[in-house]
Protein backbone atom coordinates (compact mmCIF):
# COMPACT_ATOMS: atom_id res chain seq x y z
CA UNK A 1 0.00 0.00 0.00
CA UNK A 2 1.24 3.50 -0.89
CA UNK A 3 2.09 5.47 2.32
CA UNK A 4 -0.16 8.38 3.36
CA UNK A 5 3.06 10.68 2.77
CA UNK A 6 2.41 10.11 -0.90
CA UNK A 7 -0.48 11.64 -1.23
CA UNK A 8 -1.68 15.24 -2.03
CA UNK A 9 -2.34 17.46 0.91
CA UNK A 10 -4.72 20.63 1.08
CA UNK A 11 -2.80 23.81 1.49
CA UNK A 12 -6.12 25.90 1.11
CA UNK A 13 -10.09 26.22 0.70
CA UNK A 14 -11.32 28.98 -0.81
CA UNK A 15 -15.20 29.99 -0.54
CA UNK A 16 -15.97 31.61 -3.59
CA UNK A 17 -15.83 35.43 -3.03
CA UNK A 18 -18.00 38.10 -4.28
CA UNK A 19 -19.98 37.71 -8.39
CA UNK A 20 -18.76 40.39 -10.70
CA UNK A 21 -20.08 40.68 -13.93
CA UNK A 22 -18.31 39.96 -17.21
CA UNK A 23 -20.41 41.81 -19.94
CA UNK A 24 -24.05 40.74 -18.96
CA UNK A 25 -23.99 37.01 -19.53
CA UNK A 26 -21.69 36.15 -16.74
CA UNK A 27 -21.73 35.68 -13.22
CA UNK A 28 -18.41 35.31 -12.05
CA UNK A 29 -16.76 34.40 -8.78
CA UNK A 30 -13.03 34.69 -9.27
CA UNK A 31 -10.95 32.26 -7.33
CA UNK A 32 -7.25 33.16 -9.16
CA UNK A 33 -5.77 35.37 -9.02
CA UNK A 34 -5.72 37.33 -6.38
CA UNK A 35 -4.66 38.17 -2.70
CA UNK A 36 -4.99 34.06 -1.35
CA UNK A 37 -3.41 32.49 -4.86
CA UNK A 38 -1.03 34.64 -6.76
CA UNK A 39 -0.72 34.77 -10.31
CA UNK A 40 1.81 31.95 -10.96
CA UNK A 41 0.93 29.67 -7.79
CA UNK A 42 -1.30 27.28 -10.18
CA UNK A 43 0.61 28.03 -13.42
CA UNK A 44 -0.22 26.78 -16.44
CA UNK A 45 -3.31 28.03 -15.39
CA UNK A 46 -3.04 31.88 -14.75
CA UNK A 47 -7.13 32.75 -13.55
CA UNK A 48 -10.36 30.83 -12.83
CA UNK A 49 -13.79 32.47 -13.18
CA UNK A 50 -16.81 30.21 -12.26
CA UNK A 51 -20.47 31.20 -12.86
CA UNK A 52 -22.06 29.28 -10.02
CA UNK A 53 -25.60 27.96 -11.05
CA UNK A 54 -28.09 30.29 -11.92
CA UNK A 55 -31.56 30.90 -13.23
CA UNK A 56 -31.62 33.58 -16.10
CA UNK A 57 -35.15 34.24 -17.44
CA UNK A 58 -36.41 34.64 -21.31
CA UNK A 59 -34.51 37.42 -23.13
CA UNK A 60 -35.11 39.09 -26.18
CA UNK A 61 -31.32 39.58 -27.28
CA UNK A 62 -28.40 37.26 -26.05
CA UNK A 63 -26.82 37.85 -22.65
CA UNK A 64 -22.95 37.68 -23.10
CA UNK A 65 -19.70 39.80 -23.62
CA UNK A 66 -19.05 41.64 -26.85
CA UNK A 67 -15.87 41.99 -28.92
CA UNK A 68 -12.84 42.31 -27.13
CA UNK A 69 -8.90 41.31 -27.84
CA UNK A 70 -6.76 38.69 -26.70
CA UNK A 71 -3.09 37.64 -26.66
CA UNK A 72 -0.16 35.30 -25.14
CA UNK A 73 -2.36 32.55 -23.83
CA UNK A 74 -5.71 30.27 -23.89
CA UNK A 75 -9.32 31.00 -23.26
CA UNK A 76 -10.87 27.44 -22.07
CA UNK A 77 -14.95 28.06 -21.44
CA UNK A 78 -16.31 25.03 -20.03
CA UNK A 79 -20.26 24.40 -19.44
CA UNK A 80 -21.96 23.13 -17.34
CA UNK A 81 -25.72 23.84 -17.73
CA UNK A 82 -26.49 26.05 -20.67
CA UNK A 83 -25.52 26.63 -23.84
CA UNK A 84 -22.40 30.06 -25.28
CA UNK A 85 -21.85 30.49 -28.90
CA UNK A 86 -18.52 31.52 -30.11
CA UNK A 87 -17.32 33.96 -32.56
CA UNK A 88 -13.96 35.09 -33.41
CA UNK A 89 -12.07 37.02 -35.53
CA UNK A 90 -10.26 34.28 -37.30
CA UNK A 91 -13.70 32.63 -38.74
CA UNK A 92 -14.13 30.11 -35.94
CA UNK A 93 -17.74 30.17 -34.64
CA UNK A 94 -19.20 27.08 -32.20
CA UNK A 95 -21.97 26.37 -29.63
CA UNK A 96 -21.22 24.17 -26.52
CA UNK A 97 -23.72 22.59 -24.01
CA UNK A 98 -23.69 20.79 -21.13
CA UNK A 99 -20.21 19.01 -20.50
CA UNK A 100 -18.17 20.34 -23.87
CA UNK A 101 -15.79 22.99 -23.95
CA UNK A 102 -14.44 25.61 -26.33
CA UNK A 103 -10.69 26.27 -26.05
CA UNK A 104 -9.76 29.21 -28.45
CA UNK A 105 -6.04 30.28 -28.44
CA UNK A 106 -5.71 33.58 -28.87
CA UNK A 107 -1.89 33.45 -29.55
CA UNK A 108 -0.59 36.55 -31.81
CA UNK A 109 -3.55 37.69 -31.10
CA UNK A 110 -7.34 37.19 -31.93
CA UNK A 111 -10.73 39.32 -31.33
CA UNK A 112 -13.76 37.24 -30.16
CA UNK A 113 -17.16 37.24 -28.62
CA UNK A 114 -19.16 34.87 -26.54
CA UNK A 115 -23.00 35.12 -25.70
CA UNK A 116 -25.42 32.89 -24.64
CA UNK A 117 -26.73 30.91 -27.57
CA UNK A 118 -29.94 31.65 -29.59
CA UNK A 119 -32.26 28.97 -27.79
CA UNK A 120 -31.23 29.04 -24.54
CA UNK A 121 -31.80 33.01 -24.64
CA UNK A 122 -35.09 32.55 -25.75
CA UNK A 123 -36.39 29.98 -23.04
CA UNK A 124 -33.72 30.97 -20.40
CA UNK A 125 -33.07 28.52 -17.85
CA UNK A 126 -30.30 27.02 -15.30
CA UNK A 127 -26.62 28.61 -16.56
CA UNK A 128 -23.16 27.29 -15.07
CA UNK A 129 -19.36 27.19 -16.29
CA UNK A 130 -16.47 27.97 -16.09
CA UNK A 131 -13.77 30.50 -17.27
CA UNK A 132 -9.96 29.63 -17.76
CA UNK A 133 -7.02 31.80 -18.90
CA UNK A 134 -4.03 28.86 -19.91
CA UNK A 135 -0.78 30.64 -20.21
CA UNK A 136 1.57 29.79 -22.98
CA UNK A 137 4.96 29.70 -22.48
CA UNK A 138 7.55 32.57 -24.17
CA UNK A 139 8.13 30.20 -27.51
CA UNK A 140 4.29 29.99 -28.38
CA UNK A 141 2.91 33.29 -27.07
CA UNK A 142 2.93 34.23 -30.53
CA UNK A 143 2.00 30.79 -32.62
CA UNK A 144 -1.66 31.44 -35.06
CA UNK A 145 -4.85 31.54 -33.29
CA UNK A 146 -6.57 28.14 -33.52
CA UNK A 147 -9.99 27.14 -32.01
CA UNK A 148 -10.63 23.73 -30.73
CA UNK A 149 -14.60 22.31 -29.99
CA UNK A 150 -14.73 19.82 -27.47
CA UNK A 151 -17.74 18.21 -27.45
CA UNK A 152 -19.61 14.99 -26.39
CA UNK A 153 -18.72 13.23 -29.18
CA UNK A 154 -14.71 13.58 -28.95
CA UNK A 155 -14.55 14.06 -25.40
CA UNK A 156 -12.53 10.97 -23.91
CA UNK A 157 -14.83 9.14 -21.17
CA UNK A 158 -12.97 6.75 -18.48
CA UNK A 159 -15.42 4.58 -16.68
CA UNK A 160 -14.00 4.21 -13.43
CA UNK A 161 -14.43 0.36 -11.61
CA UNK A 162 -16.84 -0.53 -9.21
CA UNK A 163 -19.43 1.71 -10.32
CA UNK A 164 -18.00 4.81 -8.95
CA UNK A 165 -17.97 6.85 -11.66
CA UNK A 166 -16.35 8.11 -14.77
CA UNK A 167 -13.53 11.06 -15.98
CA UNK A 168 -13.95 13.11 -18.93
CA UNK A 169 -10.73 13.78 -20.36
CA UNK A 170 -10.89 17.20 -21.90
CA UNK A 171 -6.67 17.54 -22.09
CA UNK A 172 -3.96 15.20 -21.26
CA UNK A 173 -3.56 11.50 -19.76
CA UNK A 174 -5.78 9.74 -17.70
CA UNK A 175 -4.41 5.73 -17.78
CA UNK A 176 -3.37 6.06 -20.95
CA UNK A 177 -6.48 7.93 -22.42
CA UNK A 178 -5.79 11.14 -24.39
CA UNK A 179 -7.63 14.08 -24.18
CA UNK A 180 -8.57 15.74 -27.44
CA UNK A 181 -7.26 19.21 -26.61
CA UNK A 182 -4.02 20.32 -28.10
CA UNK A 183 -1.75 22.20 -25.12
CA UNK A 184 1.57 23.61 -25.40
CA UNK A 185 2.45 22.03 -22.05
CA UNK A 186 2.30 19.66 -19.91
CA UNK A 187 -1.40 19.77 -17.96
CA UNK A 188 -4.41 17.67 -16.92
CA UNK A 189 -7.78 18.96 -17.80
CA UNK A 190 -10.46 16.79 -15.86
CA UNK A 191 -14.26 16.14 -14.97
CA UNK A 192 -14.43 13.94 -12.77
CA UNK A 193 -18.21 12.56 -12.18
CA UNK A 194 -18.25 10.17 -9.11
CA UNK A 195 -21.48 8.45 -7.19
CA UNK A 196 -21.88 8.43 -3.37
CA UNK A 197 -19.44 7.11 -1.72
CA UNK A 198 -17.08 6.47 -5.18
CA UNK A 199 -13.75 7.08 -4.84
CA UNK A 200 -11.02 7.44 -7.15
CA UNK A 201 -7.09 8.07 -6.64
CA UNK A 202 -5.06 9.49 -9.82
CA UNK A 203 -1.32 10.00 -10.05
CA UNK A 204 0.26 13.35 -10.76
CA UNK A 205 3.94 14.36 -11.10
CA UNK A 206 4.53 16.00 -7.40
CA UNK A 207 5.54 19.03 -8.73
CA UNK A 208 3.02 19.86 -11.03
CA UNK A 209 0.60 22.69 -9.94
CA UNK A 210 -3.00 21.07 -9.04
CA UNK A 211 -6.22 21.98 -7.95
CA UNK A 212 -9.92 20.86 -7.78
CA UNK A 213 -13.06 23.08 -8.20
CA UNK A 214 -16.15 21.34 -6.90
CA UNK A 215 -18.78 22.13 -9.41
CA UNK A 216 -21.51 19.73 -7.87
CA UNK A 217 -22.09 17.52 -4.75
CA UNK A 218 -19.49 17.44 -1.63
CA UNK A 219 -16.14 15.47 -1.80
CA UNK A 220 -13.19 14.53 0.59
CA UNK A 221 -9.47 14.32 -0.19
CA UNK A 222 -7.24 11.67 1.26
CA UNK A 223 -8.15 11.51 4.48
CA UNK A 224 -9.14 15.68 4.95
CA UNK A 225 -12.36 17.62 5.76
CA UNK A 226 -15.57 17.24 3.16
CA UNK A 227 -15.38 20.45 0.80
CA UNK A 228 -18.84 21.33 -0.42
CA UNK A 229 -19.93 22.24 -3.90
CA UNK A 230 -18.94 25.99 -5.14
CA UNK A 231 -15.77 25.69 -3.26
CA UNK A 232 -11.69 25.34 -4.80
CA UNK A 233 -9.15 23.32 -3.25
CA UNK A 234 -5.38 24.16 -3.65
CA UNK A 235 -3.24 21.01 -3.30
CA UNK A 236 0.04 21.34 -1.92
CA UNK A 237 2.72 19.90 -4.36
CA UNK A 238 3.72 17.25 -2.02
CA UNK A 239 3.11 13.82 -3.04
CA UNK A 240 2.18 11.66 -6.35
CA UNK A 241 -0.90 10.84 -5.84
CA UNK A 242 -4.77 12.65 -5.02
CA UNK A 243 -7.05 10.47 -3.54
CA UNK A 244 -10.57 11.62 -4.15
CA UNK A 245 -13.82 10.54 -1.78
CA UNK A 246 -17.86 11.41 -3.16
CA UNK A 247 -19.55 12.15 0.08
CA UNK A 248 -22.36 12.95 -2.42
CA UNK A 249 -23.10 12.14 -6.29
CA UNK A 250 -20.53 14.73 -7.36
CA UNK A 251 -19.00 16.90 -10.24
CA UNK A 252 -15.38 18.07 -10.04
CA UNK A 253 -13.20 19.88 -12.06
CA UNK A 254 -9.36 18.81 -11.47
CA UNK A 255 -7.02 21.18 -13.03
CA UNK A 256 -2.83 20.11 -13.21
CA UNK A 257 -0.08 21.01 -14.69
CA UNK A 258 3.65 21.83 -15.28
CA UNK A 259 4.43 25.32 -14.27
CA UNK A 260 5.28 27.96 -16.87
CA UNK A 261 8.68 29.72 -14.57
CA UNK A 262 8.66 32.72 -16.63
CA UNK A 263 7.92 36.25 -15.88
CA UNK A 264 4.12 37.12 -16.03
CA UNK A 265 3.54 40.97 -17.12
CA UNK A 266 -0.50 41.68 -17.57
CA UNK A 267 -2.49 44.45 -18.60
CA UNK A 268 -6.39 43.51 -19.35
CA UNK A 269 -7.08 40.69 -21.86
CA UNK A 270 -3.21 40.40 -22.67
CA UNK A 271 -0.88 38.23 -20.84
CA UNK A 272 2.78 38.32 -22.11
CA UNK A 273 6.08 38.23 -20.81
CA UNK A 274 7.11 41.89 -20.57
CA UNK A 275 6.06 45.89 -20.36
CA UNK A 276 7.31 45.97 -23.67
CA UNK A 277 5.15 42.97 -25.02
CA UNK A 278 2.03 44.55 -23.78
CA UNK A 279 3.09 48.21 -25.54
CA UNK A 280 3.33 46.41 -28.27
CA UNK A 281 -0.16 44.42 -28.10
CA UNK A 282 -2.32 47.71 -27.68
CA UNK A 283 -0.62 49.09 -30.44
CA UNK A 284 -1.32 46.02 -32.58
CA UNK A 285 -4.99 46.16 -31.43
CA UNK A 286 -5.01 50.03 -32.42
CA UNK A 287 -3.62 48.77 -35.94
CA UNK A 288 -6.17 46.41 -36.67
CA UNK A 289 -3.70 43.59 -36.63
CA UNK A 290 -5.96 41.72 -34.40
CA UNK A 291 -8.26 41.00 -37.93
CA UNK A 292 -12.21 42.79 -37.81
CA UNK A 293 -15.05 40.80 -35.83
CA UNK A 294 -18.89 42.78 -35.86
Amino acid sequence: MMQKNKYRSIELIMEPGAPHMVGDGFRMHGFFPGEVIDKKRMSPFFLMDYNALIEFSPAKEPRGVGVHPHRGFETVTIVYKGSIAHHDSAGNSGVIRDGEVQWMTAGSGILHKEFHEQEFTRNGGPFHMVQLWVNLPAKHKMTAPKYQELTATNIVKADLPGYAGHIEIQAGNYNGLIGPAHTFSDMNVYNIRLNKGGSVEIPFNKDHNTGILVIEGAASFTDGETVAADHFVLFNNDGELLKINAEANSLLLLLSGEPINEPIAQYGPFLMNTMQELEQAINDVSAGKFGKLE
